[in-house]
């Protein structure tokens, strides 16, 4: 009896899932695929991470890691509200998209590192930390566990919905460049 009990629970759940994902799909079905172009613009970078990294500082480090090769000054990250679509509090927080994809709002790459220091505080300091003290903050030297470039910005019409069809349908990996 139990077995039976835990087939038909097995069988209703797995039937949810397909019609949670069916319906996710049928959103998306009349919005425009994007006519995905790698001239020259702002890149569309989307990304995941281990951890939620979503409100911490991306500094870009070097090929083998040992150093730090570009990072913001604290007003480079201090923006109004509203300036730019995904800003919020004045930051720019990357965009959460589809099955835990981010669309980059900052300027990463394939060699980003978290710092253990939110948006907030570290746009509140006076002056940029040294390189020494950058390095002693980084969070995780490898934070991404995919990392797709999508190309130009400005080919998009509705960038998120456009990214969530792409992701939805399964075809991010498939027609984007993948960098991780």
């Amino acid at each position: 009896m139990n077995a039976w009990i835990f087939f038909t629970v097995m069988l209703v759940l797995a039937g949810s899932c397909h019609t949670a994902q069916h319906a996710k799909r049928k959103d998306f079905e009349k919005v425009e695929t994007p006519d995905i172009r790698f001239d020259a613009g702002p890149p569309t970078l989307v990304y995941k991470t281990k951890a939620n990294y979503d409100s911490l500082v991306p500094v870009l480090l070097s090929e083998d890691g040992s150093e730090i090769v570009f990072y913001p000054h604290p007003s480079d990250i201090r923006m109004p509200a509203g300036e730019k679509p995904g800003l919020k509090s004045g930051h720019p927080y990357p965009i959460p998209l589809e099955s835990g994809y981010l669309l980059d709002q900052r300027g990463i790459g394939p060699n980003v590192a978290f710092l253990d220091i939110s948006y907030a505080d570290y746009s509140a300091l006076k002056d940029t930390p040294t390189l020494e003290e950058l390095m002693a903050l980084i969070l995780d030297k490898d934070p991404l566990t995919e990392l797709c470039d999508c190309g130009n910005r400005h080919a998009f019409k509705d960038t998120e919905r456009q990214l969530n069809k792409l992701i939805v349908f399964g075809h991010l990996r498939k027609v984007c460049q993948v960098l991780k």
